[in-house]
Order: structure tokens, then C-alpha cells, then sequence
């Protein structure tokens, strides 16, 4: 009994653990379903918040004016919608004041000429009824005849329009003015002009017939029996308000159908313009990536033609001039090629002699033995120059290649320090070296950077005037670089474009210490485009000289600044600011 109850419990529990199990599932399904969501809600909320920055008025804004400063189709149709604009719009506002001006003149006249018909009426009437009534009784009368009368009489209703008549009789005796109707209302201004005797009206905004409107009011003074009677007339305006609403919408479609057509008519004459010029922009471009048989097509015999035969001309000689300069370019490669191949042979050959010569200048007289040392000397000048150029040649037919690793930076310069340490002995010139206690490392060709550094060197020793040359090395988290700084004649402006080109010396009568062949630097900036690294160059008369080597501490990388300054005045805002220098554009720098 008792190992039955203990089976049981073994199997009740056993039941239990899968349950435990698929709840804890399903509660995790539910948190990665929660969790889901709430990533989905995110993202939408982001791609939410990047459209609603895209409408931003400031975004907006610099979009425009970038199109605007990019199209010229836009910038003509645009001016041509604003200045359509703005003469449609001048034109409306003189059109509507023209026509107001003639609708409320032919309104005033024929306002006048009915109240001079209808006060020859008011005095008939008034003369017609009993002078024992009152005042009142007599103006209502006469007004109610005048009503008639506008209503019977199509002639003065129409040519004039609706009217309303009041009749006043001014206060002359101090029991108060006279109206008719009795809740009529005049302007003060008009009627002191008519009690004065003239015939006068007044635009003013008043109620016609339980509406509040723009009106015309014509006074007059009669000559009745009832001393001082006026008449005033007054005209609703609602039929001219009508018909210049007419001719504002006229005037506005027509408007807005002229610019419409004007931004259409501009966009289809710029179009004519604009796309042979897009044409041949785009062809220029296209023939300035190396497609040079690129050409624009002629159509017609307008200016926009001519334009393309020029451009094609144009494009034609071009051609031609490169092809013939990559032909002269290539035959100076295969040239320069062949005769430092061609003269390895007969080097080696006087060097075997000259050092047979060599292990017996004991036996030969002074003078003799003179010559062998200068011989050895030339054919040692010899050799770099015939290296040098096989390297510029290799370079020229784009087989030079690196052989990477990551190398410890501050050896290569120790290196080149001290290959060239002889030639600062002998012009007594101290070579500083700056450089940090870490390692810094980058994946380079340690032979070639050890080669630019010497050349950098032993030309900032033989420019140096017997003062102190300082190399600086100095690593960033993405490029590594050293600088070489003398401060001996300088350069003079523009001649630091000048310095990497092949034998090219800033003072020919100046004696190489070094010995270089005159491509030292040449070979240098090559080997620094090898690395895609840069070599920039500054100099001014009497100060000195600096040349900067900046590589990508991995090989493939992009260069934006470099450690190390260039100019003193790169070096001030270094000490400045702290941070690194930024490189200019890759054209001037590879150039200089």
C-alpha cells in the first residue's frame, strides 16, 4: 500500500511538470509576441517621425533652394509665373478701378437727372395737397406719390435703378426736423451741403429695406411752399457690387488661365534650351570619365545646332590631343623601360671592372687612385638612377604593387634615420625624431614608406642651412602620420606644386649632398597614392619646408584629417583646439 501511494504521487507529479512547462510557453510566446509588437509600433513611430521631418518648413526650404539653384528651367518658369503674376494683377486693379469709376458715374448722372425730374414732382404734389394739413401728413403724401411714381414709370426706375425717397424739413424753428419716413436717417455732412443750396451726393453703408448696404444718396432742395423741403434719393449699389463681382471672376480665370499658359509656354521654350545643355553636360561628363568618342547629337541648323558642332569639334580635338598624348606617354614609358633594362647589362659590367680596379689601388699613383674613388662614386649615382627609374617605370605601367603588414610605424623611421645619418654628419646637421613611446602600428609596405621617409629626409638635409631637421610621427584611431621639418631656404609660392615632379630642382646650382638622381620625390608620392594615403607639401621663402606623409592605418581606408599639421598655422590651431587636422581636397593635396 504504501509503494502504490508513493507511485501515485511520482505520477501526479510527472502530470504536473508538462502543464508547468506549456504555460511557461505560452507566456513567453505571449512576451516575444508583446515585445513584437511594441518593436513594430517603434519603428513605424520612427518612420512616423522621418516624414514628418521631411515636412519640416527648414528642410523644405533648403530643398528648394537647392532646386532653384540647380534648375534653370525651374528658376525661368518660376520668374515667369511671378512676374505673370504681377502684371495680371496690375492689370485686374486697373481694370476694376476703370469700370468702377464708369459704373458709379453713369450712376451718379442718371441719379442726378432723375432727382431733377422727381423734385419737380415732390413740388407738384406738395403744391397739390392742403396747407392746413401738417407738415408730416403732406411729406408722406408726397413721398407716397413718389413711390408710385418710381413703381409706374419704367423709364426713371430702370435707367437709374431702385431708389428709396426721404423727404426733410430742416429745424428752422426750433420744434425739430422733419422726416419721411419718420425713422429715416440722412448724413449730416450731405445735408448741410444741400441746405446750403447744391445739389450734392454721398456713398455711405446704410440700411435699404432691412439690409445693410452700400448706397448712393442724392440730395436737392426744392422750391414749395413748405420753406426749406430737400428731397434725397437713395440708390442701392448691389447691381454695380454684382457686376464688378462679374468681372473679378472674369478677370481672375482669364488671370489664372494666362499664367497657367505662361509657366506652360516657358517650361516648353526652356525645355528647347535647357536639354541640349543637359545633353551636353552630361556628354562632358561622360567624356571627362575617359568616354571619348562621346558626342553630341545635331539637330536643325539653330544656334542650339551650332552650339553642338562646336561642342563635337571641340570634343574631337580633344580627343585627338590625348590619344596623341597617351601615345607619346606610353612610347616614354617603353622608352624609359627598355634603356633602364638595356642598361643593366653594361652597368653591371663597368662595375665588375671598376671593382677589379678597386681591390688594386694599392699598386696605382695618387691621381689614378682619385679617379677610381670617382668612378666608384658615379657608378654608385648610376645605380640609384637606373633603380629609380625602373621603379618610375613600374609605377608608370601600374605593376607596382604592395606587399602589406601591419608594421610598427616608428621603426620605418629609425630605419631612414638612420640610412641617411652619414649625410647628416657630414653637414653637420641634428636630426630631431618626435615620436611616441607606444607602438603604432597600420598595415603598410614597410620598404616603401621606409624609402619615402628617407627621401624626405635627405632632402629636408640638403635644404636645411646647417639647421635642425625634425621628423614627428603621430597615430590617429584611422590614420597614421610623419612629418619631415626643416627650416632651411623654403620654397617660394607655387613651387609647391612643383616639388614632386620628376628632376625638377628649386635651385639647380645647389650641391645634393645626398646624391639623389632627381626622383626621389617623385617616387615617393607614388608609392603614397600606392598606400591611398596622401603626401602634402608647404614651404615658405626663409622659413623652412615640411613634407607630410598621411596613410590609413588599414589598408582601404578613407582619409578625412591627419594626425600631424602641416602649416604653423595648422600647428597654432592644433595647440588650439586639440584636434586633428582636416585634409583639403584630394586633388590639391596629391598635386602640390
Amino acid at each position: 500500500m504504501t509503494v502504490g501511494r508513493t507511485g501515485d504521487a511520482a505520477a501526479s507529479s510527472g502530470d504536473a511538470e508538462p502543464d508547468t512547462t506549456a504555460e511557461a510557453a505560452a507566456t513567453a510566446g505571449q512576451d516575444a509576441r508583446r515585445e513584437a509588437d511594441d518593436q513594430g509600433e517603434g519603428g513605424r513611430l520612427e518612420a512616423l517621425r522621418e516624414r514628418l521631418g521631411d515636412l519640416d518648413p527648414t528642410v523644405l526650404g533648403l530643398r528648394l533652394a537647392r532646386f532653384w539653384r540647380r534648375s534653370l528651367q525651374f528658376r525661368v518658369v518660376t520668374s515667369t509665373l511671378a512676374l505673370s503674376f504681377g502684371v495680371i494683377l496690375t492689370i485686374a486693379f486697373m481694370l476694376q478701378s476703370q469700370m468702377m469709376a464708369q459704373l458709379l458715374s453713369t450712376k451718379l448722372d442718371a441719379a442726378v437727372e432723375q432727382a431733377g425730374r422727381l423734385r419737380v414732382t415732390v413740388e407738384a404734389q406738395i403744391a397739390a395737397t392742403d396747407e392746413g394739413t401738417s407738415e408730416q401728413s403732406r411729406l408722406d403724401q408726397a413721398r407716397s406719390a413718389l413711390g408710385a411714381r418710381g413703381i409706374a414709370v419704367g423709364g426713371d426706375s430702370v435707367h437709374a435703378g431702385t431708389f428709396d425717397p426721404i423727404l426733410v424739413v430742416p429745424d428752422q424753428t426750433g420744434r425739430g426736423q422733419v422726416v419721411s419716413p419718420a425713422e429715416a436717417q440722412v448724413p449730416p455732412d450731405l445735408q448741410a451741403l444741400v441746405e446750403r443750396g447744391r445739389i450734392a451726393s454721398q456713398y455711405v453703408t446704410m440700411d435699404f429695406r432691412g439690409e445693410s448696404t452700400t448706397t448712393l444718396v442724392i440730395g436737392t432742395p426744392t422750391e414749395s411752399s413748405i420753406p426749406g423741403l430737400e428731397l434725397y434719393l437713395v440708390y442701392p449699389l448691389t447691381a454695380e457690387e454684382q457686376t464688378l463681382g462679374i468681372m473679378r471672376g472674369i478677370v481672375a480665370t482669364a488671370g489664372l488661365a494666362i499664367i497657367v499658359l505662361s509657366a506652360a509656354i516657358a517650361w516648353m521654350v526652356t525645355r528647347q534650351v535647357v536639354l541640349p545643355v543637359r545633353q551636353a553636360a552630361s556628354i562632358a561628363q561622360r567624356f571627362a570619365d575617359g568616354h571619348l568618342k562621346e558626342r553630341m547629337v545635331i539637330r536643325g541648323e539653330d544656334d542650339v545646332a551650332r552650339l553642338a558642332v562646336a561642342f563635337n569639334e571641340m570634343a574631337q580635338s580633344l580627343s585627338d590631343q590625348i590619344t596623341q598624348l597617351e601615345e607619346f606617354g606610353d612610347l616614354q614609358k617603353r622608352f624609359t623601360s627598355d634603356v633602364s633594362h638595356e642598361l643593366r647589362t653594361p652597368l653591371t659590367t663597368v662595375r665588375m671592372a671598376a671593382d677589379i680596379i678597386s681591390g688594386a689601388t694599392e699598386d696605382l699613383d695618387a691621381p689614378t687612385r682619385r679617379a677610381v674613388e670617382l668612378l666608384e662614386s658615379e657608378l654608385d649615382r648610376f645605380e640609384s638612377l637606373l633603380t629609380d627609374l625602373l621603379e618610375v617605370s613600374r609605377h608608370d605601367a601600374g605593376v607596382a604593387e604592395l606587399s602589406v603588414g601591419d608594421i610598427d610605424v616608428r621603426r620605418c623611421v629609425e630605419d631612414a634615420v638612420s640610412t641617411v645619418s652619414h649625410i647628416a654628419e657630414s653637414a653637420g646637421v641634428r636630426v630631431e625624431v618626435d615620436m611616441p613611446d607606444e607602438p603604432i602600428v597600420g598595415e603598410v609596405d614597410s620598404r616603401r614608406v621606409e624609402r619615402i621617409l628617407r627621401n624626405l629626409v635627405a632632402n629636408a638635409l640638403d635644404h636645411s642651412e646647417s639647421k635642425p631637421v625634425r621628423v614627428s610621427v603621430r597615430g590617429s584611431e584611422a590614420a597614421l602620420a610623419v612629418s619631415v621639418r626643416d627650416f632651411g631656404v623654403g620654397l617660394k609660392p607655387g613651387e609647391e606644386a612643383l616639388v614632386f615632379n620628376r628632376f625638377w630642382r628649386a635651385d639647380p646650382s645647389r650641391v645634393r649632398r645626398s646624391g639623389g638622381t632627381g626622383l626621389g620625390l617623385a617616387i615617393a608620392l607614388e608609392d603614397a597614392k600606392l598606400h591611398g594615403g596622401r603626401l602634402d607639401c608647404w614651404g615658405r621663402p626663409g622659413e623652412g619646408s615640411c613634407f607630410r606623409l598621411t596613410i590609413p592605418r588599414r589598408h582601404g581606408g578613407a582619409l578625412t584629417s591627419s594626425p600631424l599639421p602641416l602649416t604653423p598655422e595648422d600647428e597654432a590651431r592644433a595647440v588650439r583646439t586639440g584636434s586633428s587636422t582636416p585634409l583639403e581636397s584630394p586633388g590639391s593635396s596629391e598635386e602640390t
